[in-house]
């Protein structure tokens, strides 16, 4: 759009009735002051002649003026210009003649074309932009709760909808498909007693993926009140005259994920630009919900692979035990933390702790081969540096790019435990007087990658407590791992006795706060002595 080269050049407009040039102010205005001069709802135009009387109420002895706004771009010889938002009048004290006023009304009829196009452009820039802000959020989350509800506020209040809803399929765990809803503008009470949608001759365009639905009023649309039993809306139904509904495909299967709708009391509320909004926040929710499927799809596996892969601890005879696994609260995946407990031969018991390093199926899949060899070696009667360095063999020729931390202690008949540590976390013993040991620690590399696992023995006698647990206990993105081990050991200490499994509970959720990003796996042993020899 064609434009003068500079406010000095606009200021030359302003001449008396003689044709001479006359002295000029700049004067910069507020927002406010702009909008008075120009209340036209932001439309104004960038340089415009202002109604002399007001321009005289503002600027105390003006006779005539010049106003520049923000948008014009415009800078003087010092290079300032309109402030954010406001303007800046040129202006003059004493008489004028019309020279300027003629010549901004040619410029603003010979670019009134070129201003609208400019607007329009501006207009569809800013759906642009307002359509990637919507795309960027809802992609970059995974929970599928938020996904949904964020689209069904965004795409109601892009619309302009008295209220919308986003009715979506999932599928269960038995492969059973059913419906979900979230509503915005309106309570979820206002449909609680009504069914789900069916196919019917309005809904079935939108359920069936064949294409948007609008209508400037749905009840004197054909396909309206055909079904029974209620032949158009339900009584007590929120009113709908101006209706709007969008499929959501996925843009990998193509299957129908759902379908936004929305509706108004008011007719003709819905235009062309409301339905392509619609239908790019619809495009954006499809590759969100496909994302968040797929991630859930993925965690659930690791979830069920690493659960199936995890013994109930079978009762040993003198010895009161609790296990706990609790899969990552937040985050995106399922790590692989494992525990057993194995009975051995000589009425011996072996506990095991251990986590793979990485996350996904990989880990818990590396999880599984790393249990199935401790176990096997176990059994066969092996000492834990034995059983460690058998391990770690088995893991380094049949896994790449990976390692495992593990701790191995054997409790035998006589009060002992000996152990051998692969770069786990240290355990922690409460003696029968309270006082606490912490050993293991720094005695060997993780599976994988050392060979040599030195062995120790500590007595663990009857009244005494031992803890295992993994890192996902002790440390997390806010928390440093020195921190937190300092926390466990002053919550061990304070445990009443004897530690029940609600005990547990309540440690894992002190020190990790209900929200832990890792996996958490422990083994609380108390001594009792009954039943031994």
């Amino acid at each position: 759009m064609p434009r003068p080269a500079a406010l000095s050049s606009l200021a030359a407009l302003l001449t008396g009735p003689d044709g001479r040039p006359v002295p000029v102010e700049r004067v910069v205005l507020t927002a406010a002051q702009r909008s008075m001069l120009c209340p036209c709802d932001g439309a104004s135009p960038m340089v415009f002649v202002p109604d002399p009387d007001v321009l005289a109420a503002l600027v105390r002895g003006a006779t005539a003026g010049v106003v520049v706004t923000a948008e014009a771009g415009l800078a003087g010889d010092d290079g300032a210009g309109p402030p954010p938002g406001g303007a800046v009048a040129l202006v003059a004290r004493t008489d004028v003649g019309e020279g300027h006023r003629r010549v901004l009304e040619a410029f603003a009829a010979g670019t009134a074309a070129v201003q609208h196009t400019v607007d329009v452009l501006r207009a569809e820039a800013a759906v642009i932009d307002a359509l990637n802000s919507v795309g960027r959020r809802l992609t970059a989350q995974l929970d599928l709760d938020r996904v949904v509800q964020d689209a069904t506020d965004a795409a109601t209040t892009a619309v302009g909808a008295a209220f919308g809803a986003f009715f979506y399929n999932l599928v269960d765990q038995f492969g059973e498909s059913y419906t979900l809803y979230t509503l915005s503008g309106a309570p979820r009470e206002a449909f609680e007693r009504f069914p789900m949608p069916r196919n019917t001759a309005v809904f079935a365009p939108t359920f069936d993926g064949e294409g948007t639905v609008r209508s400037p009023d749905i009840t004197v649309d054909p396909r309206f009140g055909r079904n029974a039993p209620y032949h158009g809306m339900p009584e007590g139904h929120l009113p709908v005259r101006s209706y709007l509904a969008v499929p959501v495909i996925s843009p990998t299967s193509g299957e129908v994920l759902g379908g936004f709708f929305f509706g108004h009391p008011e007719p003709g509320r819905f235009t062309d630009r409301h339905e392509y909004l619609a239908e790019g926040i619809a495009g954006y929710s499809a590759i969100a919900l496909d994302n968040s499927r797929l991630f859930e799809r993925e965690r659930n596996l690791a979830r069920e692979l690493s659960r199936s892969m995890l013994p109930e601890a079978p009762p040993v005879a003198g010895l009161e035990i609790v296990t706990r696994y609790l899969p990552a609260a937040t985050g995106s995946k399922i790590g692989g933390d494992w525990f057993d407990v194995i009975p051995l031969p000589g009425d011996a018991t072996a506990f095991v702790i251990g986590d793979v390093v990485g996350h996904g199926v990989t880990a818990a899949t590396v999880m599984g081969q790393a249990r199935t060899a401790v176990r096997c070696y176990a059994v066969l009667g092996l000492p834990p540096s034995r059983v460690l360095h058998q391990t770690s063999a088995v893991l380094s020729a049949f896994t790449a790019s990976t390692f495992v931390t593990c701790f191995y202690a054997v409790h035998s008949a006589d009060g002992t435990l000996r152990y051998a540590n692969a770069g786990h976390l240290p355990a922690l013993l409460r003696h029968v007087d309270g006082t606490l040991t912490e050993f293991g620690e720094a005695l060997g590399q993780p599976l994988g990658v050392g060979a040599s696992f030195p062995e120790r023995t500590i007595r663990f006698g009857i009244g005494d407590e031992l803890l295992l647990y993994t890192d996902g206990l002790v440390e997390s993105r806010t928390r440093d791992l020195t921190v937190g081990m300092g926390w466990l050991r002053s919550a061990v200490a304070a445990l009443p006795r004897p530690v029940t499994a609600e005990l547990c509970d309540g440690l894992v959720a002190e020190l990790t706060g209900g929200a832990h990003d890792d996996d958490v796996a422990l083994i609380h042993v108390r001594n009792t002595g009954r039943g031994v020899a």
